[in-house]
C-alpha cells in the first residue's frame, strides 16, 4: 500500500505570496511615515504640534515593543507546532 502523501505546494505558495504582499505593503507605509517625520523635522514652516505628533506615529507603530511569544503566537507555532 503507498502512503498518502498530499502535495500543498500550491498552498505554500498562496501562503507566501500574500505573505509577501502584506510585508511590501507594510513596508511602504513604514516608509511613508518615516518620510512624513523627516519632512515635518526639515521643514520650517511646520508647527511643533505636528512634529510632536509624527515622532509619536513614528514610536508607537515602528518602534513599538513586541514580545517573541506573540510573534510565534501570530505565526501560528502554538497551533500547529508539527508543522514548524
Amino acid at each position: 500500500m503507498t502512503p498518502n502523501l498530499q502535495n500543498h505546494q500550491g498552498r505554500v505558495a498562496e501562503q507566501f505570496r500574500q505573505t509577501e504582499n502584506f510585508i511590501v505593503q507594510e513596508s511602504r507605509v513604514a516608509l511613508l511615515k518615516i518620510q512624513s517625520l523627516q519632512f515635518a523635522l526639515k521643514t520650517p514652516e511646520v508647527g511643533l504640534h505636528y512634529q510632536r505628533e509624527a515622532e509619536e506615529m513614528i514610536k508607537q507603530s515602528l518602534l513599538s515593543f513586541v514580545p517573541n511569544s506573540f510573534v510565534l503566537s501570530e505565526s501560528g507555532f502554538y497551533f500547529c507546532p508539527v508543522e514548524n
